[in-house]
């Protein structure tokens, strides 16, 4: 191979992203993007689109938040925004229940170390006004772990995932809430695998007051639009005050470009970026099939399909750890244990797209993001059960699947 290797056109083929995202876009939000015209990021038809977008968000979030919007790039984008507010020096206490808070730890790490710590540890600073508050994988953060430590340490922010997609495990958003509004500490939310799959609105937990969340999950858009976010005025106001160590990610700037000024909603946005038009047309269309969906019918939707994928796998002597409704996170029956990730990578080379925990212990991640029918669920079923099989399980197919059917007519029935 040389520098001037041309390669053939990348094809890559269809799988079933049944992981804990991103999630299968739907197919009008690919048409929305690939239909959009080739045009300016300041043509009048993209900039009504985003404030459009804007005033969607507020819906779906649940929020009067004017600092409401979308931050290109994924989840990580969304949040590295809303921790921009964390300075050097400043006191976090972090709720830590798997590798996706755990990052979520780093990076508030990052940020509210000082100079000297981040010199001595630039990848993984020590910073000592950071208090990492672990809680075992596959248990969930609950309302009186956060109360205990804020009630202790007394800092300025706590940050807690809502979802942790490493565990599968939902956390206390009520009760973290409430302990930050008795403490008068500043929440700040990791939502990036709750929103557009749990039925909430974020203006009825008002200790949190910043949420940040991602495109490819609950949104069911592609990976490379807009991160959700949304502040609160006090928020803001402290961001007014302390300023932050960023341009491009600075809420009060980013905010501009969708219409939001000097904390007014205005008719269009003002530069502060370049943003694609294919990109907004994208997300454009996957706010309006989820409000026409309903998150409170989505949500429920969720829960009766993971009902359905629980008792399934169950059946085929896994035991599922998690209590999320978008993803289950499962043991091996013991004749398997310590071939999770064997069994991964073959279900991933048949184009089925589940996926390992990243951190230890080693589990199996089963998702259904936008897979809500029988069919999708029976289909994951089936793939997973012959999976098992084929490394030596001796599952009845069949018996399964008459039990995937008595379950769904079942659910029906008592609806």
């Amino acid at each position: 191979m040389t520098n001037s290797t041309i390669f053939p056109q990348l094809e890559i083929p269809e799988t079933i992203a049944a992981g804990p995202g991103p999630g299968n876009t739907d197919p009008r939000v690919l048409q929305r993007f690939a239909s959009a015209g080739v045009a300016d990021h300041m043509q009048p038809d993209v900039l009504r689109g985003m404030v459009e977008c804007k005033y969607m968000l507020r819906d779906i979030m649940g929020t009067s938040n004017v600092h409401t919007f979308g931050v290109a790039g994924t989840g990580w984008s969304g949040l590295d925004v809303m921790f921009s507010a964390v300075m050097p020096g400043d006191k976090v206490v972090m709720f830590v229940n798997g590798t996706f808070s755990g990052i979520d730890g780093l990076t508030v790490r990052m940020k509210a170390a000082t100079a000297e710590e981040l010199a001595a540890d630039p990848l993984d600073p020590k910073a000592a006004s950071v208090i990492i508050v672990d809680v075992p994988h596959g248990e969930s953060v609950s309302g009186e772990i956060v109360e205990a430590a804020l009630a202790v340490h007394k800092p300025k922010w706590a940050a807690m995932a809502h979802w942790e997609t490493g565990s599968g495990r939902v956390n206390d958003i009520r009760g973290f809430s409430d302990a930050c509004q008795r403490h008068d500490v500043m929440g700040l939310v990791d939502a990036v695998s709750s929103l557009g799959v749990e039925d909430f609105r974020i203006d009825d937990f008002p200790g949190v007051q910043g949420w940040a969340s991602c495109p490819q999950k609950g949104i069911c858009c592609l990976p490379l639009t807009y991160a959700p976010v949304s502040f609160t005025d006090r928020y803001i106001e402290t961001l007014r005050q302390t300023g932050c160590r960023t341009f491009v990610h600075n809420p009060i700037l980013e905010a501009r470009h969708w219409g939001i000024v000097d904390g007014q909603d205005v008719d269009k946005g003002t530069y502060h970026r370049t943003h694609s038009a294919y990109a907004v047309a994208a997300f454009h269309e996957a706010l309006r099939i989820t409000l026409q969906h309903t998150v409170a019918q989505r949500a429920k939707d969720y829960a009766f399909h993971e009902a359905a994928l629980r008792d399934a796998v169950t059946a085929m002597g896994c035991k599922v750890t998690s209590n999320m409704t978008s993803l289950v996170v499962l043991n091996l029956p013991d004749s398997l244990a310590g071939r999770e990730m064997e069994l991964v990578q073959n279900c991933r080379s048949a184009g089925f797209g589940i996926w390992p925990t990243l951190s230890a212990p080693v589990q199996v991640r089963i998702g259904i993001l936008n897979l809500l029918t029988p069919a999708a669920i029976s289909d994951i079923v089936t793939r997973f059960a012959t999976a098992m099989n084929e490394l030596g399980a001796e599952i009845d197919l069949g018996d399964i699947c008459d039990r995937l059917d008595r379950h769904y007519k079942t659910a029906l029935a008592a609806e």
